[in-house]
């Protein structure tokens, strides 16, 4: 069965430490020579888009990025008949999607055409792994390795948060959750649904999730597509500020995270953003770092099933 990445389960502890040491090395395997992947985004995108096309280049290959619209997926053609279409072409099937069930879909599909070509999530409602590895990797990097270590996740539950605490439990660090009433893990049905093992405690104060804490970490209180909630979410994460004050509750050592794009002033102050705690930099290149050592683990594991390599063969 070929292996897909959907959400933070499908790694278990060792190939997690696998992709992150892949990561964490200069790009030496070209796995993709003269090959392609396909990045769909139904969502537009920045740091997603530039990391994956990069990552693609580094390991030899082609990226294709494909516009919602352009595949128009259950308008134009059904997710399915999307997937087996672009496995024609590509070694591997990227994503950033409207809908979680749009990935599984998928992945299904080629799995029933029995097709050697990996699905990865990009971002969909219920997660984003990509994310949640360049989050532990910029941990690892500063601190050696997480094990032990206590992140505090400081406002909306999403699916950003459900993947760090995937990624972080498979590595042996606590996630805290600090969030408002209606928008905790425990308000969230893909959060109520956490894997046994998964190491996650919920909080409704950010100072008591932020103290002693080795990580801060934020994301924007408004997502794509919650436009029309933006002044009802500002009145309820007042008070959820990474600031000063709060990095000050957390361990000396702490450092700050956050995914990008910030609303400075919101969930997170420009002085902060730009403190010398502050890797949000840093975490934003391991998106490219990530990429690469994920694509690399994924085709590697696809060629080893013994499956035909897509974008090399040539009719007779």
């Amino acid at each position: 069965m070929t292996r897909h990445l959907l959400t933070m389960s499908d790694l278990r502890p060792a190939e997690l430490d696998d992709v992150l040491n892949r990561s964490d090395a200069p790009p030496s395997a070209r796995v993709l020579e003269g090959r392609g992947v396909a990045l769909l985004f139904e969502h537009p995108s920045a740091r997603t888009r530039n990391a994956c096309e990069m990552a693609v280049v580094q390991l030899g290959g082609h990226p294709v990025t494909i516009r919602g619209e352009e595949v128009g997926i259950d308008r134009r053609e059904t997710a399915e008949d999307v997937a087996r279409t672009l496995a024609c072409y590509h070694a591997v099937i990227a994503a950033r999607v409207e809908r979680h069930g749009t990935l599984e879909r998928m992945a299904s599909a080629l799995d029933a055409a029995d097709e050697s070509v990996p699905v990865v999530n990009l971002l969909s409602d219920r997660e984003h792994p990509l994310q949640a590895i360049a989050d532990v990797l910029t941990i690892r990097q500063h601190f050696g390795n997480l094990d032990g270590r206590v992140i505090a996740f400081i406002g909306d539950a999403n699916n950003v948060c459900r993947s760090l605490i995937g990624a972080a439990s498979l590595m042996g660090a606590h996630v805290r959750v600090a969030s408002p009433a209606g928008y905790g893990i425990e308000d969230n049905p893909d959060g109520r649904e956490m894997p046994a093992g998964w190491l996650v405690e919920s909080f409704r104060s950010p100072q008591e999730a932020a103290a002693g804490a080795d990580v801060l970490y934020t994301d924007v209180w408004t997502s794509m597509g919650q436009d029309e909630e933006k002044v009802a979410r500002r009145a309820a994460f007042a008070g959820y500020t990474i600031d000063e004050a709060l990095v000050a509750q957390a361990s000396p050592h702490a450092i700050v995270l956050h995914c990008l794009p910030a609303h400075r002033g919101e969930e997170i102050t420009d002085g902060v953003l730009g403190s010398s705690q502050s890797r949000v930099w840093q975490q934003a290149t391991n998106r490219m770092h990530a990429t690469r050592g994920l694509l690399e683990f994924l085709v590697l594991e696809a060629e080893a099933s013994g499956h035909h390599e897509h974008g090399l063969e040539v009719p007779a």
